[in-house]
């Protein structure tokens, strides 16, 4: 993905808090709101150029898988769940008798 441009924007405060109440509806940030809007008026218009990358995704990015230590040395990992030699045995507390 190329540079994003970055660009100062004065607006006036009402219509600042207008789209800050849209993006908040939308779940989006006030400048991806703005974003959003921008190019849906490009395209609405037929200005939107050709070739233009889809809107950033939102959230954080995905996690990168980090190699196994095991797996750094060529071997497989076992896809078995293992169980540790010492498994814990639960019981249910003993119940109280009742008087007969």
């Amino acid at each position: 993905m190329s540079q994003r441009k970055q660009i100062l924007l004065r607006l006036d405060p009402v219509v600042h808090n207008a789209l800050v109440r849209w993006a908040g509806d939308e779940l989006r940030s006030t400048t991806a709101q703005i974003e959003f809007l921008l190019r849906e008026s490009l395209r609405r218009s037929g200005r939107l150029p050709d070739g233009v990358g889809g809107m950033p995704r939102r959230g954080r990015p995905p996690k990168q898988d980090q190699p196994d230590e095991h797996d750094e040395q060529g071997e497989q990992e076992d896809e078995t769940d293992e169980t540790d030699e010492t498994e814990l045995n639960i019981q249910a507390p003993a119940r109280p008798h009742a008087p007969e």
